[in-house]
């Protein structure tokens, strides 16, 4: 029953992905407006997956037939699907054996593909690949964090290849940047901050790879496990930065529907949504990256002192210490020292307490009143939610001509395997991973490239 279920929904998952279509009506649609799909999955490394709940030790990594066979089905699932883009997260680097299976089955079946090790030999890493059908490869780069979690990311800049693009003869850019990553576990509340650096981090590479390159807006997609759900601090910060996650936007869910579906179980037994494909259209207004990371970080603080039942009033009182008027730099810096925001070793660092200072003091008199407390501080989070998020929604393919030309996406279908997820459910019978699947349809569409900073 169980072998029905699960083939009868990978049938819905091939039926909308690349060129994989059902009816020829279907097949003539797709000719006419080409999708491309990408699919992220933290494939549960073997060193990782317990077999035995009474040993926590007894590792699947140590039953080469287990590991093996488990493997071997996803790679089948995957290969079913054959989505454009495949990030995969938890892969098991150090296995000699495993590297080779995936290698060679997704080679023959079209794809390069890309690996990355997790630093300090964790043995478990990224992998990435692309069909070389669908994508000239322009370049690929490596990010390693070399933090307190030893994670790394993947960034890789692709061009869709001229026999897949509807627009082969124009002189619209046709480019890519995709990003994979999985970011640390928070164990503990001090390790929020260390995945919003490492967010940070991404998104300073992602800036500098294209300044570096002067490259002109293109479309970003951020793919993997993010560790963190839509009420954490992460989701808020790549919101503010203009990133829609797109199986959100398929479902039309808003950043308030928090638990319409889910997509992992950790070992504690709690499930969340950690998963997420973000998209970043070229035509998307953004601000500066260091203004929405000093929202982040004050949304942060603004979160601890309010789990203390502090006020606003109480909060500016905390800051400024024993000075009668207002906030120092040293009432600041021993502020964020008690909230477990610096002094320790993944905690902010001198040039971090700096740059959130200077956001702060916008006048550069070197103090802060209750005012300006209140706007730069404690009022300076995100936004409320806008149209922004219907960024990634189908669209006319009508622009101006006279401006530059470019790609961008709108978000067709998403989907999560297995289905339950989809409705906040995680069944008992799934064993592939402790993460489920995601895969999402984008179609390419004609922007202006217009990308800004505001």
């Amino acid at each position: 029953m169980r072998t029905d279920r699960w083939a009868k929904s990978m049938g819905k998952i091939s039926r909308f992905g690349g060129f994989a279509v059902a009816s020829s009506k279907e097949n003539q649609q797709q000719q006419q407006h080409p999708t491309i799909t990408c699919t992220t999955f933290n494939i549960l490394a073997p060193i990782y997956k317990r077999i035995n709940h009474e040993d926590p030790s007894c590792r699947e990594s140590d039953y080469r037939a287990y590991w093996l066979a488990r493997n071997h089905r996803i790679l089948d699932w995957l290969l079913n699907e054959m989505s454009s883009i495949i990030c995969l997260q938890e892969f098991w680097v150090g296995n000699d054996e495993l590297v080779n299976l995936y290698e060679k089955r997704l080679g023959d079946a079209g794809y390069v593909s890309f690996k990355l090790g997790r630093t300090n030999n964790r043995g478990d890493g990224l992998l990435i690949a692309v069909q070389k059908d669908y994508f000239n490869i322009l370049n690929y780069k490596e990010l390693h964090f070399n933090d307190f979690g030893d994670r790394v990311a993947q960034l890789l800049h692709v061009e869709l290849a001229s026999s897949f693009s509807q627009w082969r003869n124009s002189n619209i850019r046709q480019e890519i940047l995709i990003v994979n990553t999985h970011l640390l576990f928070p164990h503990d509340s001090t390790l929020s901050l260390v995945r919003l650096q490492q967010v940070y981090k991404i998104l300073q590479y992602v800036e500098s790879y294209q300044n570096d390159f002067q490259l002109k807006p293109m479309p970003i997609m951020l793919c993997g496990d993010w560790n963190g759900s839509k009420r954490g601090h992460v989701y808020k910060f790549l919101r503010s930065q203009g990133f829609v996650s797109s199986y959100d936007t398929a479902h039309h869910y808003t950043d308030a529907d928090a638990d319409k579906w889910v997509s992992h179980r950790n070992h504690r037994g709690n499930i969340c949504a950690v998963d997420f494909i973000w998209l970043l259209n070229p035509d998307k207004y953004r601000k500066l990256l260091k203004a929405s990371w000093s929202e982040a970080v004050f949304g942060m603080f603004k979160y601890l002192v309010r789990r203390a039942s502090l006020t606003e009033s109480d909060a500016f009182a905390f800051l400024k210490a024993d000075n009668e008027d207002c906030i120092t730099y040293s009432g600041f810096c021993e502020a964020l020292k008690q909230l477990s925001l610096t002094g320790h070793c993944h905690g902010l660092n001198d040039e971090e307490i700096k740059d959130l200072w200077l956001q702060a003091d916008v006048n550069g008199n070197g103090v802060l009143d209750y005012k300006e407390f209140l706007q730069q501080i404690w009022n300076s989070t995100a936004p409320e939610e806008s149209d922004d998020n219907k960024i990634g929604e189908e669209q006319d393919d009508v622009v101006d001509d006279s401006q530059d030309q470019t790609i961008g996406f709108c978000v067709k279908n998403a989907v999560l395997f297995p289905p339950e997820v989809e409705k906040g459910r995680w069944p008992e019978d799934y064993s592939l991973s402790d993460h489920a699947r995601l895969t999402v349809v984008f179609s390419p569409i004609r922007m202006p490239c217009s990308q800004l900073i505001c």
